[in-house]
Parts: structure tokens; C-alpha cells; sequence
């Protein structure tokens, strides 16, 4: 199982250089953020599947989501409740 750290305090992210971030949002356990390309990247504690990476795995590395790059979906907007996350979507 991964280990998934708590922090208490403000953390640079670790993200591909060419990336750049449009919108940002935080649950409580996880995280995630759309580029301007409308690339969906998440990370944290996905127990719930919150991740949207099609299973239940924890990360603590920031991971695109592939599923929607596959179906051809731009995100626009992404916004993570405690154990959701919820995006919008341009086809």
C-alpha cells in the first residue's frame, strides 16, 4: 500500500516541467489539477476511487487520468468534495 503523507503546511508540487496548471482543487485527502491542454492530474488517497484512475490505489505522485484522454475529453473545471471529485468536461 502506498504511503499517503499528511501535511500541515504548504508543499511545492512535483509536476512535469511543460505542465501548465489552469485550475487547482483540494479534498480532504486528496488533490487534483487541469492544465490549460485540459489534462486532469490527481493524487492522494483514492480508497474511494476519487482519483478517477479505475481503481481504489493511494498516490502520492501527481497521475494524468487517462480515462479521459482516451475518450478524447478536455476538462475545464475540476472541484473535489471530501471523498469525490467532480469535472466539466468539453468533448
Amino acid at each position: 500500500a502506498a504511503f499517503i503523507s499528511i501535511q500541515a503546511f504548504p508543499a511545492l508540487l512535483d509536476l512535469p516541467q511543460d505542465l501548465e496548471v489552469r485550475a487547482v482543487s483540494c479534498g480532504s485527502r486528496h488533490t487534483a489539477i487541469v492544465t490549460r491542454g485540459g489534462e486532469l492530474y490527481t493524487w492522494g488517497w483514492g480508497k474511494y476511487g476519487q482519483l478517477g484512475h479505475g481503481n481504489n490505489i493511494s498516490s502520492d505522485q501527481a497521475r494524468r487520468v487517462e480515462h479521459l484522454v482516451a475518450k478524447g475529453l478536455r476538462v475545464e473545471e475540476v472541484v473535489c468534495g471530501p471523498w469525490t471529485t467532480y469535472i466539466r468536461v468539453l468533448e
